[in-house]
């Protein structure tokens, strides 16, 4: 259902407050060719609004003849950014970019970054952004199972539909998403509500079962019959299964790098205003699908680069593939049961 521009200027607003943004700071908004007009007037009047002072970078979009699809995140790594000194300079003389483009595992986000600028990622659609609006007890509830996580040397994730697959944890930091930069040099993405690590290089063992109903991304589709991975040192070594494997096992494989195999982020869904079944109500070019990254309860898991952690895999393939009905457990200590997050670990 569309929103009034009233509505998500206030939605706008309340991110801005929680992010901290004072009169007088700097707020460039990035954009692309895909940038929704409504989202990029809103957030414009919004932290006019909170006395920024604010500027636009528009840049022409890249990848178009390398990508297999029109979603930002199937072709990863060379960016509008790359190569672009002085739209990279005026980002990092910016207290806040509004990312309304899509920079994602990219060197010049995490250079940006390093400077101290803040940068909010905000693609999807604008009643998307309207229901999602991020608040103080997403970040706490978030931040409590991110210490959980931080903590843990092995995570291990089961289901009744065959998963049975342990990651040896430690060498890479946790991840924390909860739809706001409240700190010099944060990222995060609104919508989101989740957490994540990456396992150790070579630490990852057993089988993943991509269960009927479960989401491939950016394919943006459910599976209609079981996706069977196996998963040893730390690369998925073998997909199989029906249609659905073969057409994710042949999309794979067109990037023609190994390193599109190995596993990439892991970990869990802690927002309860995002909706596994929500994919099924937008066309594919609508929506960057926030809400299965997102969903409450779910597991996460990703095949690709690592470099968003500090890892050196900068593959292009980037595969999310949220799932349900499983337990995930820390050390033992079980966060996550059947698709439901225990009570008391991060809530």
């Amino acid at each position: 259902m569309p929103v009034s521009d009233h509505q998500l200027t206030q939605a706008w607003a309340e991110v801005l407050r929680l992010s901290k943004v004072q009169p007088g700071q700097s707020v460039t908004i990035l954009t692309g060719a895909a940038t929704h007009p409504q989202t990029l007037r809103a957030a414009t009047m919004a932290a006019q609004a909170a006395g920024a002072v604010v500027s636009r970078v528009d840049l022409p979009p890249v990848n178009a003849h390398r990508s297999l699809s029109r979603d930002p995140l199937a072709y990863l790594g060379e960016t509008p950014l790359t190569g672009n000194p002085a739209a990279i300079a005026a980002l990092k003389a910016s207290d806040l970019v509004l990312d309304l483009m899509t920079l994602l595992f990219s060197p010049e986000q995490i250079d940006i970054l390093e400077s101290g600028t803040k940068i909010l990622l905000a693609v999807e659609p604008p009643e998307v952004l309207v229901r999602t609006v991020p608040t103080e007890a997403d970040r706490a509830r978030v931040l409590a199972a991110s210490e959980k996580l931080r903590k843990a040397r092995q995570m291990r994730v089961v289901s009744d539909a065959g998963t049975d697959v342990t990651f040896d944890l430690g060498e890479f930091p946790t991840i924390s998403e909860y739809g706001f930069v409240d700190e010099p040099g944060r990222w995060d993405h609104w919508p989101s509500g989740f957490l994540f690590t990456f396992a150790n290089e070579g630490g990852s063992h057993g089988t993943i079962v991509v269960d009927t109903g479960d989401i491939l991304l950016p394919q943006k589709s459910y599976t209609t019959a079981p996706i069977r991975i196996t998963v040893e040192k730390g690369y998925a070594t073998a997909i199989e299964g029906g249609i659905d494997a073969q057409l994710l096992s042949e999309y794979m494989s067109t990037f023609k790098d190994p390193e599109a195999y190995a596993m990439s982020h892991i970990g869990w869904g802690l927002q309860p205003r995002c909706h596994w079944s929500t994919l099924a109500l937008y066309d594919k070019e609508q929506t960057l699908a926030m809400d299965a990254r997102a969903f409450e309860g779910n597991f996460l898991f990703s095949l690709g680069p690592n470099n968003e952690a500090g890892g050196q895999r900068t593959t292009a393939c980037h595969i999310d593939i949220p799932l349900r009905n499983c337990t995930v457990s820390l050390d033992g200590e079980v966060v996550v049961l059947k698709g439901k997050v225990v009570e008391g670990a991060g809530q």
